[in-house]
């Protein structure tokens, strides 16, 4: 097991016992209940206790202390369960939150499933930074799940960070000024180049895209024929709607080029131009985000960094509003499948000032 997590913890796992309580005081003795290492927060760990447990009448059973845990802790690991297929999975899910979301532009379908999709088609030996899904759209899943069918050999954990404790590492004036500006996320859909802007509205026609994107708040532009770019503001930092706990939640390290590297970076800008990069962001107010502000942001993630290795039939369970993921280099094959639910307005727990 590779585990990384604060030196000094700044929010919860400092006050979370080593093995956390099971909300209904009575217990639920077909579980069991522990934490991967004494001091760490996420994820809460459950497993069967009993032979034969059916995993699906026992999450539809127990949804409301899951949520509980959830709240609390910020994701939750499901082991043991023999959750042995695509479907077994999906069906899991579903039974802790019904109404999966199954029309997420950004991820390829997964066979096998309805409303599951693929993980991210991002080369293996690159690192996917920390982010919360979806956080720089109009909407968001609130819960979010990773069914692991397959481990890697080497590599390919699925780090997890409290984004409570992230808020917390960064200094009061940088967490101010995201605040008070919040983000402005500018994506180009160029062909060739990530999802086509076909692919990721789920049309063909312009005039729909240009109307959804009205209704959504969100600016766009042709720069020619093929080329679109939008351009959505979003939060940097939000309360969550349930906890009311204040939390660092967007996408800037997937979209800042200062996380991409200095030779990607400088082919990137050589390629399409300052203007016309496949991903950027910038303060609400077209500002730069500064490189120094960047660094501090990834040690702030990396000092609150959880890691353990997938098992054949783990599931993880995030709030994507507590808690950020990204994904380690790895050696195929590695098989994570995802389901999102309870989608989130941004404008439900945001608006700009």
């Amino acid at each position: 097991m590779n585990l990384q997590a604060n030196a000094s913890p700044v929010f919860t796992a400092d006050l979370l016992p080593d093995v956390p309580a099971w909300p209904d005081r009575a217990g639920d003795p077909s579980v069991r209940l522990s934490l991967l290492a004494a001091g760490i927060s996420l994820p809460v760990v459950i497993e069967p206790a009993v032979a034969g447990l059916d995993p699906v009448q026992w999450a539809s059973a127990q949804r409301e202390a899951i949520e509980a845990l959830l709240c609390r802790h910020g994701a939750v690991l499901f082991r043991g369960f023999e959750l042995g297929s695509v479907a077994a999975f999906e069906a899991f899910a579903e039974a802790l939150s019904p109404g999966l979301h199954g029309t997420y532009g950004d991820l390829p379908k997964k066979e096998g499933g309805r409303n599951v999709y693929r993980s991210t088609p991002y080369p293996e030996r690159e690192m996917i930074l920390y982010h919360n899904e979806s956080s720089h759209l109009e909407s968001w899943p609130r819960k979010q799940w990773f069914f692991c069918e397959q481990p890697s050999r080497v590599g390919g954990a699925t780090p997890l960070a409290d984004i409570r404790q992230v808020l917390q590492r960064l200094p009061a004036e940088v967490v101010a000024r995201f605040e008070s500006k919040g983000l402005m996320y500018s994506r180009t859909f160029t062909a060739g180049v990530e999802p086509s802007w076909e692919s990721f509205f789920g049309t063909t026609e312009r005039s729909v895209v240009e109307q959804r994107c009205r209704e959504q708040g969100t600016d766009f532009e042709w720069l020619d024929s093929d080329t679109l770019q939008i351009r959505t503001q979003c939060p940097a930092v939000i309360s969550h709607p349930f906890t009311g706990e204040r939390c660092f939640f967007n996408q800037v390290q997937l979209h800042h080029p200062f996380c991409l590297g200095e030779e990607m970076r400088e082919d990137l800008l050589d390629m399409f131009g300052a203007d016309r990069l496949p991903r950027l962001v910038s303060y609400g107010d077209g500002s730069d985000i500064e490189d120094s502000v960047m660094a501090l942001i990834g040690e702030a993630y990396e000092a609150c960094a959880v890691r353990f290795d997938w098992r054949k039939g783990d599931v993880v369970m995030l709030d994507n509003m507590l808690a950020a993921h990204a994904r380690d280099p790895y050696e195929e094959p590695r098989l994570i499948v995802v389901a999102m639910g309870e989608m989130t307005a941004r404008d439900d727990v945001w608006q700009p000032t």
